[in-house]
């Protein structure tokens, strides 16, 4: 069972959460970072770093945010691979913790 990025990331991308993972499964949006469920080990290693605790275990993921599944797999096939820490969006944190933002979700690389 894989690890989810879900809607709380769009607009924050914080990277805090690559640079803890073994197996460097994350990939980057535009703005939105994903999880590649068959990279993922489930270790869980990047959940607490994670300042806008938008990491899930697939068993977790709340039910309004179900569609992330998909959109982790196919994204992280998609965009680029990313292992180290970025600066975030100078916006971010404005925009963590906002509801609701899924039509802000870009879906195409950096």
């Amino acid at each position: 069972m894989a690890y989810v990025v879900a809607e709380p990331c769009i607009k924050c991308k914080y990277t805090d959460c690559v640079t803890v993972c073994p197996v460097n499964c994350f990939y980057e949006g535009e703005n939105f970072l994903a999880i590649n469920p068959d990279e993922c080990i489930d270790c869980g290693a990047c959940v607490p770093e994670c300042p806008s605790e938008a990491i899930f275990s697939e068993d977790d993921l709340p039910e309004k945010w179900k569609e992330f599944v998909a959109l982790n797999a196919e994204h992280a096939k998609k965009w680029p691979n990313i292992s180290a820490k970025k600066n975030p969006p100078a916006d971010a944190d404005q925009w963590k913790g906002v509801e609701k933002k899924r039509d802000k979700l870009v879906l195409k690389a950096p």
